[in-house]
């Protein structure tokens, strides 16, 4: 799954660990591409904290 917000690319990535899914979240911005969310239980945590990350790296206010 892929979204954009506040002009980057978000990649939700989905894997399994001991039997769970998880998953990590990709930012991809105009300096290239950064993990945001290297581990979250669950796809919309992955989402909300990837935001989170973009809004603090790029000192943008939600």
């Amino acid at each position: 799954m892929s979204f954009t917000y506040r002009e980057c690319k978000v990649q939700i990535e989905r894997d399994t660990f001991n039997q769970q899914d998880i998953y990590a979240a990709w930012v991809n911005h105009d300096a290239g591409c950064a993990i945001a969310v290297p581990y979250a239980a669950t796809p919309n945590e992955a989402i909300k904290k990837s935001k989170q990350w973009i809004d603090k790296r790029f000192n943008l206010k939600s």
